[in-house]
């Protein structure tokens, strides 16, 4: 008998039957991970809604501190309007402040057209549009957000709103 050398490989065959559990076993996994994607998608989805959701109606009753509590508290969170890029969310804070110091500049807030695009388990982008009802005017734009699946929950770490122009 010819027995291989130490530096021979040796081949061994392995069951058709393991090699059948394998593929099987395989396949269950992927199907799981595929049928679960949807659902943690809604799932993200409807957070990030609420998220929305609960900033619109913080605004309405002229509660800024809350409406911020959509946007991560971190100074890396990202605010870009009117050609300006603010950073960190104590800025983004004080330019709500400032720029709506009273109900009447407040108005009353809508966002509308939403679409929401999970990108990853912890980050989606959001599209919309949000319209101010004031007394005098009714401001209205477009605006981008990056939402990221924090430790707190969804929070908003760049957003990017425009204004139309006004109607003359």
């Amino acid at each position: 008998m010819i027995r291989p050398s130490s530096g021979e490989r040796t081949r061994r065959r392995v069951p058709f039957a393991a090699l059948r559990a394998m593929a099987i076993t395989s396949c269950i996994l992927m199907t799981l991970t595929v049928s679960a994607a949807p659902k943690q998608n809604a799932s993200a989805v409807a957070q990030i809604r609420s998220v929305l959701r609960t900033q619109q109606e913080a605004w309405n009753r002229g509660d800024i501190d809350e409406f911020m509590n959509g946007y991560a508290r971190s100074k890396s969170t990202i605010f870009i309007s009117e050609d300006t890029v603010r950073r960190g969310w104590e800025t983004v804070r004080d330019r709500y402040r400032k720029k709506y110091s009273d109900r009447a500049k407040m108005g009353v807030l809508t966002f509308s057209d939403l679409e929401i695009t999970p990108l990853a388990p912890d980050s989606a982008v959001v599209l919309g549009r949000w319209k101010l009802e004031r007394a005098k005017n009714r401001p209205h734009g477009r605006f981008t957000l990056i939402f990221r699946r924090l430790p707190e929950g969804w929070r908003i770490v760049l957003d990017h709103t425009s204004a139309a122009t006004p109607a003359p």
